[in-house]
């Protein structure tokens, strides 16, 4: 009798474990288990060091992999930060020296002989430490300046000398000085023969000092207000090219009230500008060391440098006087090839419509186009516009990616004649780059096989040649050993957290699994849905990429909830298990326990699926991107028969944003709908993010009128959550606050609103997710199981 008794608690505890409730999927995420994250080798292959956390600390700690022991060791503080920093460090042509920074300080290292030296030791912080004139040199910089260390002297040297404010900016304003002040001036000097001495001495020092100087004193340049960026030296260490940024002087920025405070003061943090500020003047420059000039690269000779936007069409009448003008832009950095005979960097339109690829003389300053990349929306893009994918093949050939056939490719730029070749080519995208040390071939991350599956390849210099290095289906994060005789890979699937693998760079070995603690028992303990990914076709018959939850069967109330992603350009549909939205991928789960259809779909804006899906949303969120999600509840409703007046939808950030607009335009198709942090107004977002798709809301109103929600918020007609931190740096909490008010004059009263007093765009409080959710999964079931 007690034996059963003691069978039947098990059962029961086993059984209560594997319920979900909220209160248990957002708990503190170390109860999942815990994924490594920030993979590094070691710089001598030995080592693969990875931040983790098995016992579930208070934070990760480094540890480390060793390749011969097969074994994980967990260094202390010091030592794996050292070892990080050797790790991203630079070696010479040869191999021999590697230069890295530690705490701020210059450090050299013979990896031959563990031979190590410290060259800097200061209080001001070094950085970007390489080599130059063939080994000679070692370059570094500090406070805004370029420096270089003689390997074989010893001699430290300053390169350069910029400075906000001359020392004869006295004598300079008595040029500007007023007719009153020039006539008692020179009054004085006639009725003074002791004055006149003075002023005739010192000119005459001046002069012997200038004609007698250092004829190796490096030039000061004067910057004014202006701030250094960019500072970058030619190998053979002649040329030094600066960027210099001024920062308008009404740049106004907002503020992010914070209430719940250690001080018990309202406090307040400083917020972001909003999009449309005035934007940054940029200037490009170069040093000639041998000829000690200074001299501005201009950008009028650009292809379509004075082209003018397309939206410009629909105002006619607010763009007459704007022709001919060039636009304005920002520089990327200067890429040398390896001896030092050519240079080329990336030139953006501030418009965000354009991007040059340059050819840079840097004797004469004179730009020349290598290859322009125009889009009517604005240029982006895998590895295009940021964590830009760019390098030099031998002295003659680049390589770069452009979205020039709807899919981010790779492609090379001879030099010697001008031509443009693809290296590869289809419907897919290259994700990530790598060239290989020999220059023979590249390392590539691609979606190849299907938009949502990953996987990394081996290919040659010409694309000819290809070798599939993984065959797991899910999602990598690839990085190759120096010696390029491994790769390691944090590999996850649709149920399976992300865990550390390695293996050596040949298809035909087996993948080494290091990590094995991304998935707790207790997390086990749930048979988690390996969610159906399919397509279905949109309006204008476009392919939308979905993932299904589906209750089990006898349980399903024929409700459905469409929950949106958020981040804008980001992918959810896909075979691994998602970083971001681990936690909705878990209440997804429990809403389908409960009887709910699920449905999360890539519309239009999402990434992985090239250009013409990115741009999709141009000039019109919540227009085709909305479109999408409204087709996906009318395949819901046909294909799954699910009853159209009990369908809801949920997201967060650019999700939340979805929601509102859904429950303001589409209100027959959705019965209630929680935004979480939602925009409600895009002239109160960012510039960098918003101008990309909107423009600017004082140049295209239209785009900001049609995109948002606060404009369509009298259509509101069924249940509305709307839930946001109140110390929100990303979207402001102003945002749902001029919704609050918009709708108290509105009338409106089938709303609610929740606000979180610590929390930021991310929420980080467990108790917080815990409140959130709870209130979401109570909208639901409240109105759409009626």
């Amino acid at each position: 009798m007690k034996k059963m008794i003691l069978i039947y608690f098990t059962i029961i505890s086993f059984n209560t474990s594997a319920q979900l409730t909220v209160e248990k999927i957002m708990r503190d995420p170390k109860w999942i288990g815990t994924s490594p994250t920030n993979i590094v080798w070691s710089y001598n292959s030995k080592y693969i060091y990875f931040n983790w956390n098995p016992d579930k600390n208070i934070s990760d700690s480094v540890f480390a992999f060793s390749i011969a022991t097969k074994k994980i060791i967990k260094p202390t503080y010091t030592d794996a930060q050292f070892a990080l920093a050797e790790a991203n460090g630079v070696y010479n042509s040869t191999k021999t020296k590697l230069v890295f920074i530690y705490q701020g300080d210059v450090f050299l290292l013979e990896p031959k002989t563990n031979n190590l030296k410290q060259l800097t030791q200061t209080e001001a912080i070094e950085t970007n430490a390489r080599f130059i004139l063939n080994d000679e040199c070692i370059v570094y910089e500090t406070n805004n300046n370029l420096f270089s260390w003689n390997c074989t002297t010893g001699v430290t040297q300053q390169l350069t000398d910029f400075k906000n404010v001359e020392p004869d900016a006295k004598n300079k304003n008595a040029a500007n000085s007023t007719l009153q002040e020039k006539w008692l001036q020179q009054n004085q000097l006639l009725t003074s023969s002791i004055i006149q001495e003075r002023k005739s001495k010192k000119e005459l020092h001046d002069a012997f000092l200038k004609a007698h100087q250092d004829k190796n004193k490096i030039k000061t340049i004067y910057i004014g207000n202006k701030e250094v960026q960019n500072i970058e030296i030619s190998p053979d260490g002649r040329f030094i090219t600066y960027c210099l940024v001024q920062i308008p002087f009404n740049k106004k920025t907002s503020i992010v009230p914070e209430y719940v405070t250690e001080s018990g003061f309202t406090e307040t943090i400083k917020g972001r500008s909003k999009v449309g500020v005035p934007q940054n003047k940029n200037e490009l420059y170069i040093i000639d060391r041998k000829k000690d000039t200074v001299i501005e690269v201009t950008v009028d000779a650009l292809s379509g440098i004075t082209n003018q936007p397309d939206y410009y069409k629909e105002y006619p009448n607010k763009f007459l006087n704007v022709k001919n003008v060039i636009r304005g832009v920002s520089f990327g950095n200067i890429v040398w090839n390896e001896n030092g005979t050519a240079a080329f960097l990336d030139i953006y339109s501030q418009d965000n419509k354009d991007k040059w690829i340059a050819l840079l003389n840097a004797e004469t300053g004179k730009l020349i186009t290598a290859n322009h990349q125009h889009d009517d929306a604005w240029i982006d893009g895998q590895g295009i516009k940021y964590d830009v994918q760019e390098g030099w093949i031998d002295t003659a050939n680049f390589y770069f990616k452009s979205e020039a056939t709807g899919y981010a490719h790779l492609y090379k730029y001879n030099i010697t004649n001008f031509s443009v070749t693809p290296i590869t080519k289809g419907n897919y995208e290259i994700q990530e780059v790598v060239l290989s040390k020999s220059k023979q071939y590249f390392y590539v991350l691609t979606n190849e096989e299907h938009p949502g599956k990953q996987n990394y390849y081996r290919i040659s210099i010409d694309g000819l040649k290809k070798e599939k290095l993984t065959n797991m289906v899910g999602g990598y994060n690839v990085l190759v050993s120096p010696d390029e005789k491994y790769i390691a890979y944090r590999y996850s699937y649709i149920t399976k957290p992300w865990e550390l693998y390695y293996q050596e760079t040949n298809f035909t070995k087996t993948p080494n699994q290091i990590t094995n603690k991304a998935a707790g028992e207790e997390f086990k303990s749930y048979a988690w849905r390996e969610t159906k990914i399919f397509s279905f076709m949109a309006r204008d018959n476009e392919s939308v990429y979905a993932r299904l939850y589906e209750p089990k069967q006898g349980i399903k109330n024929n409700a459905a909830i469409i929950f949106v992603h958020g981040a804008g350009y980001l992918q959810n549909v896909h075979y691994w298990f998602s970083e971001y939205y681990f936690r909705e991928q878990m209440f997804n789960n429990l809403l389908a326990d409960k009887g709910y259809t699920i449905l999360d779909i890539d519309y239009r804006g999402s990434s992985g699926y090239g250009r013409n899906w990115r741009t999709g949303i141009y000039r019109h969120m919540g227009g085709k991107d909305l479109d999408d999600e409204v087709d996906a509840a009318k395949y819901l409703v046909h294909e799954l028969g699910i009853d159209s007046t009990r369908i809801g939808m949920y997201g967060g950030s650019y999700g939340g944003f979805m929601t509102l607009m859904a429950m303001f335009t589409t209100p027959n198709v959705f019965k209630a709908g929680a935004a979480l942090r939602p925009v409600t107004d895009w002239a109160h977002y960012n510039h960098g993010y918003t101008s990309n798709i909107l423009n600017e809301p004082f140049t295209d109103s239209i785009a900001y009128r049609q995109s948002s929600p606060i404009y369509f918020a009298d259509g509101l007609k069924n249940h509305l959550l709307i839930c946001h931190g109140m110390v929100d740096i990303n979207v402001h909490f102003q945002d749902v606050v001029r919704l609050t008010q918009r709708l108290i004059e509105l009338g409106k009263d089938n709303w609610d609103l929740a606000v979180y007093p610590v929390e930021s765009h991310g929420f980080v409080e467990p108790s917080s997710w815990i409140d959130e959710y709870k209130r979401i999964e109570k909208l639901f079931d409240n109105w759409l199981l009626k």
